[in-house]
Parts: structure tokens; C-alpha cells; sequence
């Protein structure tokens, strides 16, 4: 794209995408301790969180590790377990926002049980997000305020739409939910998307935890005349934006860290450049 390389050099989205990724790859807390689900490797817990859980049915604390079991003796199946802690969690002031959704727990490849939203950064368990970066047929790009009741980067901008993949949900079909809900786009205008591809796996230090997800993402042009409309409450506001208004954002920090990546990704390989690494 001519408007495009007019703006930004590939070298300039290298640089870019370097410095965002450094920050993407970052130890689990000090002091946190592995996490194993039903005898398999899951995440990652911290001090608090794990005095939150110490007594808690199906818990077994040892020096370099907290497994978590189901428990017979307290007649709960691993997925009561599951349920058990995240309640202690809230209870104790670990969870940032209660969300009443389920996600599948995920350990060495295996589908091990499913558990509250809200809990997996305090116990550092393995999610998966979709993102869709809905262009316009004339080259600009849709983007979304996050709205400012967002319990995480409310008011930045982001992708058109993106989640994480819900409990027992595919990715493809968790990218048309939260495209409808998000910007309010039926399955028929995502058609012709792309394939989801994975940008890169996080692993970033956060208030409530530690995050491990891998982001996916998709390219779709949208009909010129598209217009996202928002019906979750989530997003505040849409702009279809030029790649010089684009840029400037960017440079500016305008945009979730994990947007900012999946944008990145989009416009090295529209310049044909390679995908970051």
C-alpha cells in the first residue's frame, strides 16, 4: 500500500513491535510459586492468592509448588475445586472484577476443567484471545474506545472487537460473538475474514496476577458502508482512521498493548514485511 509506506517504513514497525514485545515477556512475580492442575503444569500463584487458598479442599502446598486436585473426601470434582477457590479468591480480595463467565482451564495441551474469569490471573492459567482488525475497502483502518467502566484499560483504544475464548467455545466462533457484541457486525460481514492467526503468547506481571494468553488475530475489510455499533456497553466509541491518524496514535500510546501488537502485525504484513517473531 503506497498511503501506507508513505507514513511508516517496515523498519519503523521492527522497531516498534521490539520494544512492545519486551514488555510482553516478563517473569512470573517474585516469589510466586508454580501452579499444578490435576498433576499437570497450569500457572502461576502469588503469595496472597495463595493464603487465600491454603485450606481450601483439593489444595496441597508444598515448597516449590501448589497442586490442585479434586477432592473426594469433601465430595467436590476438580471443577467444584476450581469453583471453591475462585470464591475464596473473591472472598479475599484477589479477584479484580467477578465476572460470572467460565474459561476453560488448559495444562500441557490438555482440557483439564473450567473456572471463573476473574480467577485465572491470580492463579496465572493459560487464556486465549481473538482479535479482529476490521479495514475499510480504502485502506483505513476501525478502531474501538474501550469504555471508561473497562475494569482494564478503560478508555484506550482498541481493535474493532476482541476476548477471550469462552469456556467449551472455539476460537472462530468466540471471534463472531464478540465482533456482534462488540461492534454489532452479523457472521455474513465477516465472510471473507482471514484465518486467525497467533500474534504471540503474553506473559506480563499485572495487578491481579499474572497474565499468560495467546493472542489471535484476524483481517477482515468490511463493506464501505459499514457501521460498527456497539452493543454490550463495552466500547464507547468508533473511528475508521487514515494510516497517518493511525500512526500518530500509536506513537502517542493510544492503544492497548495487546492492540497496538495485533495492529503492528496487520501493517508489516500489508507492507510485506515480516511477521514480528
Amino acid at each position: 500500500m503506497d498511503s501506507t509506506s508513505a507514513v511508516f517504513t517496515p523498519d519503523d514497525l521492527a522497531m516498534r513491535c521490539a520494544r512492545l514485545v519486551r514488555r510482553t515477556q516478563q517473569l512470573p512475580p517474585i516469589g510466586a510459586r508454580p501452579v499444578t492442575v490435576a498433576g499437570r503444569v497450569a500457572g502461576w500463584i502469588g503469595a496472597t492468592a495463595l493464603a487465600a487458598i491454603a485450606d481450601r479442599p483439593g489444595v496441597h502446598i508444598e515448597a516449590e509448588a501448589a497442586h490442585l486436585t479434586a477432592a473426594p473426601a469433601a465430595r467436590l470434582s476438580l471443577d467444584g475445586v476450581l469453583r471453591d477457590l475462585a470464591l475464596a479468591l473473591r472472598d479475599a480480595g484477589c479477584i479484580r472484577s467477578w465476572r460470572d463467565e467460565l474459561l476453560d482451564v488448559v495444562a500441557e495441551g490438555r482440557l483439564l476443567g473450567r473456572i471463573e474469569r476473574g480467577a485465572v490471573r491470580p492463579l496465572g492459567l493459560l487464556t486465549q484471545a481473538v482479535h479482529l482488525n476490521g479495514w475499510a475497502p480504502d485502506g483505513r483502518l476501525w478502531v474501538a474506545r474501550r469504555a471508561l467502566g473497562k475494569s482494564t484499560d478503560p478508555g484506550l483504544w482498541d481493535t474493532l472487537s476482541g476476548g477471550l475464548v469462552a469456556a467449551g467455545e472455539d476460537p472462530e466462533s468466540a471471534l463472531l460473538r464478540e465482533s456482534h457484541e462488540e461492534a454489532g457486525l452479523a457472521p455474513v460481514a465477516l465472510a471473507a475474514h482471514g484465518p486467525l492467526r497467533t500474534v504471540l503468547r503474553m506473559h506480563r506481571r499485572l495487578p491481579d496476577g499474572y497474565q499468560v494468553e495467546t493472542v489471535c488475530l484476524s483481517d477482515c475489510v468490511l463493506d464501505a458502508a459499514a457501521a460498527p455499533a456497539n452493543l454490550d456497553g463495552e466500547v464507547m466509541e468508533f473511528r475508521c482512521v487514515d494510516m497517518a491518524d493511525l500512526w500518530d496514535m500509536i506513537e502517542h500510546g493510544a492503544f492497548t498493548l495487546e492492540a497496538e501488537l495485533c495492529i503492528l502485525d496487520s501493517l508489516r504484513r500489508r507492507l510485506g514485511a515480516p511477521p514480528s517473531p
